[in-house]
């Protein structure tokens, strides 16, 4: 057989007619029309159609070739027949004739699903049957996105002179936010490594190393619930650090890099950067969140004081939002009663309050009767609201108001068609508090315990702690958080205050992050970083529904891998080596 020449299912053209190829691959489809018998063999890089010569010892040989067996198959190629032509594919003009075929692996059980089909599958079957699910072209595409974008963003950075760096995977455990997994030692009875949240301490070393510009595609693990857009167990992330840097610094060198990869791997108009920088507190008022979607042009004013006077029971002594819908008067009750039962019943809100502005400059709605004339003018005015325009009303708790109105907004944006699905739009989230109140009335850290807080040393000594902001900040895509990063604190009295006051002793800080307790006093440079979420970024790049849709072997949402049983039993001995006894009562 050697002189047919290997091909890939894709590379068979017009120019190889009359020519003895060989390829190899999954018997997608068979056609049996009686005298002859057609396959479609299928591998990574496309589908060529074969046919048999019309032997009947042939047509029965490949008609019961069970269907995703992998087979390989010599032939001479021939141009098909004008109204055989499959414009679709690749190889669509040319079909391979059938010398011989030679199954190489023979599908013995029945398929859990239909490999390249339409139709919705339970996700636990896909998850489970993994090595089928990734046949299908869609998640073969997410997975050649996912390379393409991860060797891409890797070019960049070092194009720009960062040094890429590997760090530890196994590392102490120490409060970065969420829950760590934790790994026994066997050489040390009683002790555990931690798996790391991020490599937020061993960027801050090379920093006070010497090492100017670092980054890694960094693999990342944290004990948490399940999301759409995030995973339980482990994520990649773009990290970086650079030293002597300012905030300014580290956006001039990441827009760049984020743009720029989203313009290269999708067809979507990507706004151009600078990106614009909102502060957070702006942020929650305008949109409800501190991750907005900028596709949405609907704003949230805040009108509290012009209720203060106002006879409105269920407004009083709470904290009042508007959003203003534009020309949309005409909309039918159905529509407000939509959006009320929204309201009520998915965000277990205590109701919705709306109203039309009819072409007299009246009001039309449930409270209608109960604003003065000064109320209505000056809520339209802030609100750069006019006859057709609808105001709708969240009035609510400081803390709940925000997130009410956000959800609203949000559901408004959808219900409206006011998102543009073709564009992506990317702004900087700034200025979040250093500080916050936890649900036990203490002061914690809100956003990362190693940001430099703005004023320095004087501001956390003179200062209401939680007036005192912090030089954090997070790229937002269309209300998807990418990325989180700050300017680092690298002066250790300024460390230790900060995290004196969200209540840890000085003993505490040496123990939980000893390396950088003592590596702050060898001469450290100011530094700064961010670590943008790959993950997250091809879920936008693909369209897809949930982050699990562009990682190869993700866990479910339960944490589980149903493919290859984790988390599972271990034997006892293992337990053993690693000194550990498990309480039958805890196991489930």
């Amino acid at each position: 057989m050697n002189e047919y020449r290997t091909h890939n299912c894709n590379e068979i053209t017009l120019e190889d007619v009359g020519k003895q190829v060989k390829i190899s691959g999954w018997v997608q489809t068979i056609r049996d029309l009686g005298g002859l018998v057609f396959l479609d063999i299928r591998d990574m890089y496309g589908i060529t159609q074969v046919v048999t010569s019309g032997k009947a010892e042939d047509v029965d040989f490949a008609s019961h070739i069970p269907i995703e067996s992998t087979v390989t198959v010599f032939g001479t190629v021939k141009k098909r027949d004008e109204e055989t032509v499959n414009p679709k594919l690749k190889t669509g003009l040319v079909e391979i004739r059938i010398e011989d075929i030679k199954i190489l692996g023979k599908r013995t059980q029945n398929l859990p699903f239909e490999i390249n089909t339409n139709q919705e599958i339970r996700e636990d079957l896909r998850l489970q049957y993994r090595f089928l699910d990734l046949r299908n072209d869609r998640l073969k595409n997410n997975l050649i996105l996912r390379a393409k974008v991860i060797q891409f963003l890797r070019t960049q950075m070092i194009e720009q002179g960062f040094l890429e760096v590997q760090t530890p995977i196994l590392t102490s455990s120490s409060p970065e936010g969420a829950r760590d997994y934790l790994v026994p030692s066997r050489l040390h009875p009683g002790k555990f490594y931690a798996l790391p949240q991020a490599p937020q301490q061993f960027k801050q070393l090379l920093m006070v190393s010497g090492i100017d510009k670092y980054f890694q595609i960094a693999p990342c693990f944290r004990d948490e619930d399940a999301r759409a857009d995030r995973a339980p167990g482990e994520f990649y992330q773009l990290d970086m650090e650079m030293s002597f840097a300012t905030q300014e610094d580290v956006f001039q060198a990441i827009e760049p890099v984020i743009y720029n990869t989203f313009k290269q791997f999708s067809d979507k108009k990507i706004a151009e950067y600078p990106f614009p920088r909102i502060p957070y507190k702006e942020a929650m008022l305008k949109y409800g969140t501190d991750k907005p979607d900028l596709r949405n042009p609907l704003e949230i004013v805040d009108v509290s004081d012009v209720f203060e006077h106002v006879d409105l029971r269920a407004f009083q002594g709470k904290i009042v939002r508007i959003i203003a819908t534009h020309d949309v008067a005409d909309q039918p009750r159905s529509f407000f009663e939509g959006m009320t039962d929204f309201a009520i019943k998915d965000l277990k809100a205590k109701g919705l309050a709306w109203l039309r502005i009819l072409d007299d400059g009246s009001f039309q709605g449930p409270i209608a009767k109960f604003i003065p004339d000064d109320a209505r003018i000056e809520m339209c005015k802030r609100t750069n609201s006019k006859p057709g325009d609808c105001l709708f009303f969240i009035a609510e708790v400081p803390g709940v108001v925000e997130t009410l109105s956000g959800q609203i907004r949000d559901e408004l944006g959808k219900r409206l068609g006011l998102i543009d699905n073709n564009i992506f739009k990317f702004c900087w989230i700034i200025d979040f508090p250093m500080f916050e109140v936890d649900e036990h009335g203490k002061i914690g850290f809100s956003h990362n315990p190693f940001s430099m807080p703005q004023g320095g040393l004087e501001a956390l000594e003179n200062e209401n702690p939680l007036d005192i902001l912090a030089y954090q900040y997070d790229i937002v895509c269309n209300g998807v958080e990418l990325s989180s990063g700050a300017v680092r604190n690298h002066d250790i009295n300024i460390m230790l205050k900060a995290f004196t006051m969200a209540g840890y002793t000085e003993e505490e800080v040496k123990n939980k992050f000893g390396a950088l307790y003592k590596a702050f006093q060898y001469g450290a440079p100011p530094h700064a970083g961010i670590a943008p979420g790959i993950d997250r970024m091809l879920m936008l790049l693909s369209d897809s529904d949930t982050i699990r849709e562009v990682i190869a072997f993700p866990l479910n949402s339960k944490a589980q891998d149903l493919m290859m049983g984790a988390p599972g039993n271990v034997r006892r001995d293992q337990l053993r080596d690693i000194h550990i006894l498990i309480d039958k009562k805890d196991v489930r």
